[in-house]
């Protein structure tokens, strides 16, 4: 029977799960017709099942002093145990598929098989839907967008002519890994006097920047406001229409910013209208942004596992002015990007991994406090994909927040299409649609008060 190690890392995640909040990165896929189940098994065996052990392997405690946990394999591994068929009632809406997948939000995967699950969803009014289930210790979740990623094809055909396939091209949070990168220079090109010199000036450069980092990690709280409170295990998920990523685009390029800064700012836009509605003092609200450390040019390693860092983003969501807090995003996410803060926070992570359970619960919790959620920035491919031959029209996934945190968002970009999505605590946030609408308002706001070629 074959097995691998459970790494430090991983470790962390797998021993994570608490009822108001599970460790499990949640996708959903929207289709424009129905999918072959044998054609799609067919897919997950070959580009699934026989790359990545791991999605035929289960946790299990190894014997020893450190009971450290391994990935053993199943015996008499059922690939069709982990493809369920479900039927929406009618009508069939986003609102009867958000109802469904909230239902799950809280239900763990069995640790007596592989921690995955994928639920093919028919029943709605227009295509259908495939919701996907991967606990975080199986790999980050800029990982697991790149394993579901390899499972299409650039064209309808393409999993079964045998031609072969172009990876996928992932930009996943790519504009926040620059500054892990310079942190790991060519050892000869460093060894000429001119180098050293800088190398020394930019070492003392850090170091005061990474003082500045740990203070700022350490001494971060997340304020009261409405979207803050005790996470409960009732969840709600709810998400957009596709925005067209053209007119975010063109904003991005007359405020000279980027993209990921013109819809962080109306993440932040979003949250200052709501806490308008719900409390009388308004206030910045801080979230995690997971940063791959991993590159993006090499493949993934068989056996996956986590390699990211998180970064502490303050959204500046206590101004009033859409313009104002456009260029405050863009300046606060400039300072991460020119910060050690990807670097540092990782090596916490791997730090916490070696400790026990209790003390690494324990850190895990006391960070997650400093923040509302978890907030990713996924482009995806630029050009429509097919899965199992069914053309895919768009796509969410959330990654999962820890400890009392109450808002996971998400915003996915692809095929010249933006979608927005909340995973809320219900007890917490009841009525995360105020949210989504605040949001879409600050992009009409943004779209009207920023001069574009357009208008």
């Amino acid at each position: 029977m074959r097995e691998h190690r459970v790494n430090a890392v991983d470790a962390v995640w797998l021993n994570m799960d608490r009822v108001e909040n599970l460790m499990v990165i949640e996708c959903v896929m929207f289709l424009d017709g129905p999918v072959d189940r044998e054609r799609l098994c067919a897919v997950l065996q070959r580009r699934l099942i026989d790359v990545y052990p791991v999605f035929s392997r289960r946790p299990v405690r190894a014997p020893g002093r450190r009971n450290r946990s391994r990935w053993r394999d199943v015996p008499d591994f059922d690939l069709s145990a982990h493809v369920r068929e479900v039927t929406l009632p009618a009508p069939g809406d986003d609102a009867a598929l958000q109802e469904y997948v909230g239902r799950h939000l809280a239900t763990p995967l069995p640790r007596d098989r592989p921690l995955w699950d994928i639920h093919l969803v028919d029943g709605m009014s227009e295509g259908t839907a495939i919701y996907v289930r991967l606990h975080h210790a199986l790999a980050d979740g800029i990982a697991l967008t790149q394993v579901l990623m390899s499972l299409t094809d650039e064209t309808r055909t393409g999993d079964l002519d045998g031609s072969e396939r172009r990876p996928v091209k992932q930009h996943v949070v790519g504009e926040m890994v620059a500054a892990a990168r310079t942190l790991a220079p060519e050892v000869p090109r460093m060894l000429r006097p001119a180098r050293v010199r800088a190398a020394i000036v930019n070492a003392i450069r850090m170091g005061l920047s990474g003082i500045g980092v740990l203070r700022k990690l350490l001494l971060t709280t997340n304020p009261d406001s409405p979207v803050a409170g005790e996470a409960g295990s009732r969840k709600r998920a709810v998400w957009s229409d596709p925005i067209d990523l053209q007119q975010i685009k063109e904003i991005a390029r007359a405020a000279d910013a980027t993209v990921n800064d013109v819809l962080v700012s109306a993440l932040a836009g979003a949250l200052e209208r709501y806490q308008v509605e719900h409390a009388d003092r308004i206030v910045d609200i801080p979230t995690m942004i997971p940063v791959n450390l991993r590159p993006l040019h090499l493949p993934l390693p068989r056996e996956l596992g986590n390699r990211f860092a998180l970064v502490l983003l303050l959204l500046p969501s206590g101004l009033e002015d859409a313009t104002a807090r456009l260029a405050e995003t863009k300046r606060r996410m400039d300072r991460i990007k020119r910060s050690p803060e990807p670097v540092i926070t990782f090596a916490l992570i791997q730090a916490i991994g070696l400790l026990g359970a209790r003390l690494s619960t324990f850190l895990v919790r006391f960070f997650a406090g400093k923040a509302s959620g978890v907030t990713t920035n996924v482009p995806g491919p630029r050009e429509p994909r097919y899965l199992a031959g069914t053309r895919i029209s768009s796509m969410l996934g959330w990654v999962p927040g820890s400890g009392d945190q109450t808002l996971g968002t998400c915003i996915f970009t692809y095929a010249g299409t933006v979608r927005v999505g909340f995973k809320t605590d219900e007890t917490v946030i009841g009525d995360p649609e105020r949210i989504l609408h605040a949001f879409h308002d600050e992009i009409a706001v943004l779209a009207d008060r920023v001069p574009t070629p357009t208008r």
